[in-house]
């Protein structure tokens, strides 16, 4: 295992303090007492700012949605989608109920805007109809849905369709819907979606549909850019938001508030209390080159090794920090193939023997064994060299 260890002394300024981790323990104060349940984390350190019953499992309505965006933000990412494809509607995705786009049976629509359909009009039909596109019936796509859940360590979420509609063990908790958000922020561009207050599908068409988004605070709240809502009966009003100012980015949930307003009214305070209390410091951003690695027996030799998410730390506002040291742990070299987003080795911040942040460092591309002439030839190079004068 090789080992690299710097220090950033000369990137912040002097640090009054040594970091804590900031814990939901410290907060005191009541930010969510309307709510069944509530959660606030810092984004890229997935910190908890602050918590309320967070565990409790209850329904998630069209929050659901989060785990459905994420799973066509990941087919988008590997090729198996592009946003230009066609999708065609299927009778059931027409007849889906609740919130919807108005998809008729046959209709053709492409996948950016059936992505708007689900991020900013909460379109039942559009999820639907993505779900049948991805995985072929809306049963696979659940299927998909929960094993993704376990993929994070999801244990208290469990799906029983694509939209968030009343369903038997349907359901999920605050701090699994602040993880699920948090995995599908590393998709940036998902908030150019969620982001918008409203926008058109079929434009110039006689079946022109106007969308505005069911998350007002995206209008009224600044830095709001997503991500979802939710309401039944039994799930009363839902929310997950993520808002970003400066560097920092955050998540809230709040889950069964008895109305709308107090559900924004609840989201707004922690919103609050975040920005003001806290501040983020950016180390790495996502898929930034830290380090090369060798590759044994491979097309190539060597290969970039890169982060998987963006690294930050947290502080209490006006703290800033030195001292920081920095380890890459890989190891000496990786046995050939190697795919694309293979995890490699990781990275840990580190202050005074106390570990701040640890991510993993993952393959920034596909590598594939090398031929057996490919091998040959390398082989035949290193006995053709000249020895080295020394």
């Amino acid at each position: 295992m090789v080992r690299i260890v710097s220090s950033l002394l000369a990137l912040f300024l002097f640090f009054t303090g040594i970091i804590q981790p900031v814990s939901a323990q410290e907060t005191t104060i009541e930010l969510a007492d309307k709510a069944a349940s509530a959660i606030l984390i810092e984004r890229d350190t997935g910190t908890i700012l602050y918590q309320k019953n967070s565990h409790e499992k209850l329904p998630p309505a069209s929050m659901t949605k989060i785990m459905t965006m994420l799973l066509i933000m990941e087919a988008l990412e590997e090729g198996k989608l592009k946003m230009s494809d066609m999708v065609r509607t299927s009778a059931y995705a027409a007849s889906m109920g609740g919130s919807q786009i108005f998809l008729e049976e046959g209709e053709e629509m492409s996948v950016q805007d059936l992505l708007k359909g689900i991020a900013i009009a909460s379109g039942n039909d559009a999820s639907v109809a993505m779900a049948e596109r991805i995985a072929g019936s809306t049963d696979e796509f659940v299927e998909m849905m929960n094993k993704k859940a376990k993929e994070l360590g999801l244990q208290n979420t469990h799906f029983q369709n694509p939209t968030g509609l009343p369903a038997s063990e349907h359901y999920s908790t605050a701090a699994d819907m602040a993880t699920m958000a948090k995995e599908l922020l590393k998709y940036e561009h998902i908030t150019g979606f969620t982001g918008k207050y409203e926008d058109y599908l079929r434009k110039g068409t006689d079946n022109e549909f106007w969308l505005v988004n069911t998350n007002r605070l995206v209008k009224f709240y600044p830095g709001v850019d997503g991500l979802k809502t939710g309401f039944t009966n039994e799930a009363k009003y839902c929310l997950t938001v993520t808002a970003k100012k400066n560097d920092m980015r955050v998540i809230a949930v709040v889950m069964g508030a008895p109305t709308p307003k107090e559900r924004n009214q609840q989201i707004s305070k922690m919103l609050d209390y975040a920005f003001m209390q806290f501040e983020t410091h950016p180390m790495l951003k996502r898929y930034e080159q830290v380090a090369t690695v060798e590759i044994s027996k491979g097309e190539k030799k060597y290969m970039d090794v890169v982060t998987r998410e963006n690294i930050s730390l947290l502080t209490k506002k006006g703290e800033q920090i030195d001292k920081i040291k920095r380890t890459i742990d890989l190891p000496e070299s990786v046995p050939s193939p190697v795919v694309k987003g293979q995890e490699i080795g990781t990275i840990t911040y580190s202050k005074d023997g106390k570990v701040l942040q640890k991510s993993s460092l993952i393959a920034a591309e596909d590598v594939n064994k090398a031929s057996w002439w490919q091998l040959f030839k390398r082989v035949l190079g290193s006995f053709s060299k000249k020895p080295t004068e020394e």
